[in-house]
């Protein structure tokens, strides 16, 4: 098998250049921001609509085409758009089988179930290395980590009042975001703790009804918005809401729309937008 090794190598790096990079596409937003992340612009992503208001940022550029939905892309357009490569979010959309009859693919976990975040900086190496693009990972990578290095010092005025993360669903339920979601290990390094404290799933996000946040009486809130100024000013004219202790506090901020089941972009933007919320504050 030893033997064997460099004639794999070989092939494995011929098939990595087969890969025109200017004809990838992405049928869910976790791979694309890994490309992004590597510089690359995707030929096609899915759901872009929608991508604007849960994402937001990083902005896709123009010219990106939108292959449908991301559990159901159109199978017929990508047919017609012939991709050199397709990456989605294992478990997510159609069955890897039925996308390599279009073009060959792989999929990429969003976590481990405990540290998001360090899942995604390894998916961004190991696409690095099916598309060449070592160095590119590495560079975007070290950014990542200068970046979060400089933001440490903005935090340290906080003191340690909780920071509970969440954002609206409907009328009655919120979307709270828990010990292992994309933006803890964040946290961590901020110092910062979770003020949820309660259950979780695989994703590091939980649904509860919007009474049991009247608990959280010493804790700054942030909700992020997705387009949905309006549900939120309903909600905050509500006697229940006004009533949040958080809220009479003054503790209470919406804040820009950040993907909760992002990569090292979303984390990246996540950093801004605690920065302009709280960042240099007591």
């Amino acid at each position: 098998m030893m033997a064997l090794s460099p004639l794999l190598w070989k092939m494995n790096t011929a098939r990595a250049a087969a890969i025109d990079t200017q004809r990838i596409v992405a049928l869910e937003w976790l791979p694309v921001e890994l490309l992004l992340a590597l510089g690359i612009t995707p030929y096609g992503v899915a759901d872009i609509p929608n991508y604007s208001q849960w994402v937001n940022e990083p902005a896709l550029p123009p010219g990106v085409i939108d292959v449908g939905l991301r559990t159901e892309p159109n199978l017929e357009l990508l047919t017609q758009m012939k991709p050199s490569y397709m990456f989605w979010s294992a478990g997510y959309g159609p069955a890897a089988d039925v996308l390599a009859h279009i073009a060959p693919g792989r999929g990429f976990n969003f976590s481990d179930g405990k540290k998001p975040l360090a899942t995604a900086r390894k998916s961004l190496t190991e696409m690095g290395q099916l598309l060449n693009m070592e160095a590119a990972a590495k560079r975007h990578l070290d950014t990542f980590d200068g970046f979060i290095a400089a933001h440490k010092a903005h935090f340290a005025q906080r003191g340690q009042r909780p920071l509970l993360m969440v954002t609206l669903l409907d009328a009655r339920h919120m979307l709270v975001f828990t010990h292992n979601c994309l933006f803890q290990e964040v946290l961590d390094q901020f110092g910062i703790e979770n003020a949820w404290q309660g259950e979780t799933t695989f994703w590091g996000s939980t649904t509860v009804g919007i009474d049991r946040l009247a608990m959280y009486k010493d804790a700054d809130v942030l909700c992020f918005d997705h387009g949905n100024d309006a549900e939120m000013r309903k909600l905050m004219a509500t006697p229940l809401w006004q009533a949040m202790p958080f809220v009479r506090a003054g503790r209470f901020q919406r804040v820009p729309a950040v993907w909760f089941y992002g990569a090292t972009l979303s984390a990246m933007h996540f950093v801004r937008v605690l920065d302009g919320a709280l960042g240099n504050r007591a």
